[in-house]
């Protein structure tokens, strides 16, 4: 792979023993005595405060959390009392803004338009966070609505809270919607961090920004209190620096949410405790098929790909090289369609759960206020997914069964499992992302390669990790797999990380070059 750029590092604080460690590792140092929760708040709050907005401004938080000191206190007052919820007692977590939190703290999905809003009810997962003792320490900035607004947008931008920056290369895109926590778990400033995904936006930040990310199964966690996109395809999911904190987290927040029928299936299929998967070993004797034909959009990647599948050979695996993945051009618009009518059904039926608490009462209604609002809320793009969701008609509709049918037969039948089959694999692999591409809100992104919709669309689960760097930029390899692999997953992801140590902290450069 090509060297790592030269060019100057921005300003950033001395750093801190404590950043870079695990949850495991925490979790020790607190059981012994050495760190206290409220002081590891306090160590990351600092950070935010001379990092976010100042020194290399990543803008990555879009609101901290007034309460999350007092959070802090009162699990170190339960741990001195002998009471320990769990491996995240006392953990510092960010969470991405479209996420419920019935606290001091908004959920308006980057939205002005939402800006004044304070849900009345916890999210399932944020329940599940404060059930487990983290700490919610703030609210990530992401792409706006999810980065479902507008054909032309920028990932990482919303209204509310402006640009966040990527702190591998400072004028580099962090991709996907997921991209606050994506980059705040990058730059260290909480343990762990939760997004959530529809099609990308947990993997390709992830990728992007040279951490783990893990889409689970649709009905593995509850989606109840995040607004939506699709309900067929959307969840939420860990963003971590390792793989075994991913694991962590993702059985931590596992359960039967009673406000999403999606999660009934997951009372008998979600494991007890992911990290019993976390096996340096685990790569040995699995059959690892290569999905070249997802490949091929940037040499340098290639080589990793290529290093990486040396790597997994090394550590005793089978690989099945190529592995034919179809890539069916019809995916594509029946993927589009069944967002275009699942968004506005979601999105209608979210809204009018708030009540009293937001502005506007529907996605018709939404998109009336961006056009008052145009100059506040859309000074580099517009909304042209908003209306081209708002024409679509009811989920009973002929067109949107049909869509979603295809999008089915594509992605599982004739894709996932049928590939998995025939080649008799554990998990199939593919790169996650091209290498961040630099910011441009005048013209929006610049996507080339990685791709996220067959897990995405099947509902299947996918796992990124770190795979190496290209000129200084992070790029990730996916590992998918068949409905709740994720234990699979899980212990291929954490051998492959164990085997090649591939992911370097950001250094915070200015620019390539």
């Amino acid at each position: 792979m090509a060297a790592p750029a030269t060019a100057p590092a921005a300003p950033a604080p001395r750093e801190d023993a404590l950043f870079e460690k695990t949850v495991a590792e925490l979790s020790v140092m607190m059981a012994r005595g050495e760190l206290t929760s409220r002081a590891l708040t306090e160590r990351y709050l600092q950070r935010i405060a001379a990092m976010d907005k100042k020194g290399p401004a990543i803008n990555a938080v879009i609101e901290l959390n007034p309460d999350a000191a007092m959070i802090a206190d009162v699990m170190d007052r339960e741990r001195k009392g002998g009471k320990v919820r769990g491996p995240l007692h006392g953990i510092p977590v960010l969470i991405k803004d479209n996420i419920d939190s019935a606290d001091q703290m908004r959920t308006t999905a980057g939205s002005l338009a939402l800006a004044d809003s304070r849900p009345m009810q916890d999210a399932f997962i944020v329940q599940r966070l404060r059930e487990a003792g983290a700490v919610l320490l703030g609210k990530t900035n992401l792409s706006e609505w999810a980065n479902y607004r507008s054909t032309r947008s920028t990932s990482g931008w919303t209204g509310r809270g402006g640009l966040t920056r990527n702190p591998y290369v400072l004028d580099r895109n962090t991709s996907g919607s997921s991209s606050g926590t994506g980059a705040g778990i990058a730059a260290d400033f909480a343990t762990i961090g939760i997004g959530t995904e529809t099609d990308g936006s947990i993997i390709s930040p992830s990728g992007i920004c040279g951490l783990v990310g893990i889409k689970p199964t649709v009905g593995l966690w509850g989606r109840s209190g995040i607004i939506p996109i699709a309900a067929s395809q959307d969840t939420a999911g860990p963003m971590c620096r390792t793989v075994a904190d991913a694991a962590t987290l993702l059985g931590a927040l596992k359960g039967a949410d009673p406000r999403d029928a999606a999660t009934k299936s997951s009372t008998d299929k979600a494991q007890a405790d992911y990290r019993a998967f976390l096996r340096p070993d685990g790569l040995r004797g699995a059959r690892i098929g290569v999905a070249r034909a997802q490949a091929g959009f940037n040499p340098d990647v290639d080589r990793a790909l290529d290093e990486a599948v040396a790597a997994m050979r090394h550590a005793g695996a089978v690989v099945v090289d190529p592995t034919s993945l179809p890539t069916p051009p019809q995916l594509g618009p029946a993927e589009t369609i069944v967002l275009d009518y699942e968004f506005k059904t979601g999105l209608n039926a979210y809204l009018a759960s708030r009540g009293a608490s937001v502005a506007v009462k529907s996605l018709a209604e939404l998109i009336a206020w961006n056009e008052r609002e145009a100059a506040r809320e859309m000074p580099w793009f517009g909304q042209e997914i908003f209306i081209r969701s708002q024409k679509s008609g009811p989920l009973t509709d002929k067109k949107y069964l049909d869509a979603r049918a295809t999008c089915l037969r594509l992605t599982r039948t004739l894709g996932v499992d049928a590939v998995m089959a025939k080649h008799r694999l554990d998990a199939i692999i593919l790169p996650s992302n091209q290498p961040a591409w630099t910011t441009d809100l005048l013209n929006g992104d610049h996507f080339t390669g990685g791709d996220t919709s067959y897990a995405a669309v099947a509902g299947y689960p996918s796992i990124t990790v770190p795979m190496g760097l290209v000129h200084g930029l992070p790029v990730g390899l996916s590992f998918i797999g068949r409905a709740w692999s994720e234990g699979t997953l899980i212990k291929l992801a954490y051998a492959f990380e164990q085997e090649t140590k591939a992911r370097k902290a950001p250094t915070f450069l200015k620019t390539l070059g």
